[in-house]
């Protein structure tokens, strides 16, 4: 097996990418799910996206539910953005890392942003270049990456081209969404091999749904392949609204769970994640697809003597 890394880092997506795909909650639970997170000894987390409230009503309220927060010391913060107006807002309330996304599939770009992977990217080169011009980093998330659910597969070095363009157009780092779950071991390490061959220097991070259960291998596949920066949620929490049957991300309990226990540090308190995740039942009103929230246990795990 090839050698394991000694920490991983994992961005917390719940507060955004997660209740973007469920009934709108009001700002007040927003601000409590996002604090509650901010206390776990997380370090990254994705807060908010400054979007139009017609395309992602969830979301209509980022500048409140923002202004509100905690702000953590210790805790970077993110936000995601879909174009000019939505990169002024994210500036005007501070924030300096940002996200921005393009599909690698042409059609679910379409259905996502009524323009193509080419009318994206062109879009792209001229955010970063407004953010890097505001002292921003600028994070381009390619999603279909690993598939798309009205094109089927997705040609590796079709994503390959994309960061070749955007690395180009001077993107700080770049991160691939499994946005329909359809992203395998297989499907991971053939992705990352057609990008390292031609960008073999980009920061990458790498974002797993687990609508058909193969988020943990795909982790566990990219780790051995040296990639140390993944997103989870909560509870599992979120999907994609333009994806039609994608379920939850990767719980960001389970991945915890999992890396602890193989003696990999997050940084992370287990046990009050977990805890956060039962708020996070409380304030959407359901059970969550999490399954260390069922079984536990409550505390960090003493991994197992080699």
């Amino acid at each position: 097996m090839a050698e394991l890394p000694d920490f991983v880092s994992i961005r917390e997506v719940g507060p955004r990418d997660g209740l973007q795909n469920e009934d709108p909650i009001p700002a007040e639970a927003k601000v409590r799910l996002l604090d509650a997170l901010a206390g776990t000894g997380v370090r990254r987390i994705e807060a908010v996206s400054f979007v139009h409230p017609r395309a992602i009503p969830q979301m209509a309220d980022a500048d409140e539910v923002w202004q509100r927060a905690a702000k953590v010391d210790g805790v970077r913060y993110s936000a995601l953005v879909p174009n000019t107006r939505g990169a002024q807002r994210a500036l005007a309330a501070g924030f300096t890392e940002i996200e921005v996304v393009v599909s690698a599939s042409d059609t679910h770009n379409r259905r996502n942003v009524n323009r193509s992977t080419d009318q994206s990217l062109d879009d792209i080169a001229e955010l970063i270049d407004l953010l890097h011009g505001a002292s921003a980093r600028v994070e381009v998330i390619v999603a279909t990456s690993f598939g798309c659910p009205y094109e089927g597969d997705i040609d590796p070095k079709r994503v390959a081209g994309i960061v070749d363009r955007v690395v180009r157009d001077g993107a700080d780092r770049v991160a691939f969404g499994d946005t329909t779950g359809m992203g395998t071991p297989r499907r991971v390490r053939e992705l990352l091999t057609a990008v390292r061959d031609r960008d073999a220097q980009v920061p990458v991070l790498l974002h797993f749904h687990n609508t058909r259960g193969t988020a943990l291998a795909n982790l566990l596949t990219a780790l051995e392949l040296g990639v140390t920066e993944f997103d989870a949620s909560v509870g599992g929490l979120g999907g994609c609204p333009y994806a039609p049957g994608a379920s939850g991300n990767l719980a960001t309990e389970e991945a915890v769970h999992m890396l602890h226990d193989m003696g990999i540090d997050t940084g992370i308190d287990l046990a009050a994640l977990v805890e956060v995740a039962e708020l996070a039942e409380e304030l959407l009103g359901k059970k969550l697809p999490s399954g260390v929230l069922r079984a536990g246990p409550r505390t960090r795990l003493t991994p197992l003597p080699s």
